[in-house]
């Protein structure tokens, strides 16, 4: 079973997403490409078209938005859950984002057979951070985006390292090729400064999300906030590592 994550950038016609795509089988998920720094709707929606028999994406982005103004009830449930661990979710509704991009490919994807939340051809939204909270038994949000470029280079090799122990998972077995390494390597992540060190967690984070699309694939333990009516995130329960 391919699969697919996507880290889309709220403003992906000027700020580059990332895509991570994989392999699912006998409980382990190869990952098989990545694509950094992709700019733009139609390149993203292209590259996923270009997928020989995808199944599922998992993809960092308000999927659905029918609220006019204020939180989408997804995100205020979530919030609940997770504010007390630094998790809550930002805020999307139409006046913010009258023409959220990420709608629109929500829509190209359903062009193409996907279907929120579905068990045969499907997309779902996920938020790495309470994922990444559940997945590996952390208490609070891990912190790699905020701060100054050292705290930001530390949070990134934190992260890493969590990635790198899910080869040894006995709930998903995550397993890079060596050709993609570096992308968790601490000496290259130390060197990173700028526009480099953001692809790298954009990296970082399609790989977070295709592992999410990984667990939804197999059923794991999970909540999902909301509905594929007026919005909804997928979160998994369970500890990886």
């Amino acid at each position: 079973m391919r699969l697919a994550g996507i880290d889309f950038a709220w403003h992906c016609e000027n700020n580059p997403s990332s895509i991570a795509i994989g392999n699912f089988s006998s409980n382990t998920l190869i990952v098989e490409k990545i694509e950094p720094s992709v700019i733009g709707l139609n390149k993203i929606v292209e590259i996923i078209a270009n997928q020989t028999a995808l199944s599922g994406l998992a993809i960092d982005a308000p999927l659905i938005i029918n609220n006019e103004n204020g939180q989408r009830e997804c995100e205020k449930a979530l919030s609940r859950d997770y504010g007390y661990r630094k998790a809550s979710c930002h805020t999307s509704n139409k006046k913010l984002y009258p023409d959220a991009l990420s709608v629109s490919l929500s829509r190209s994807l359903q062009s193409f057979g996907y279907e929120h939340l579905s068990k045969n051809k499907w997309m779902l939204e996920c938020y790495p951070h309470p994922a990444i909270i559940e997945c590996f038994g952390l208490t609070e949000r891990h912190l790699y985006k905020k701060g100054n470029v050292a705290d930001k280079k530390l949070g990134q090799i934190e992260l890493a390292n969590m990635i790198s122990k899910l080869a040894f998972s006995n709930v998903l077995a995550l397993k890079i090729p060596i050709e993609m390494e570096f992308y968790l390597s601490e000496s290259y992540i130390k060197n990173l400064k700028g526009k480099a060190l953001k692809s790298n967690e954009d990296v970082l984070d399609a790989i977070v999300c295709l592992y999410i699309s990984g667990l939804y694939a197999k059923n794991a333990s999970s909540t999902t906030y909301g509905t594929s009516e007026n919005g909804y995130i997928w979160v998994p329960q369970i500890k990886c590592i």
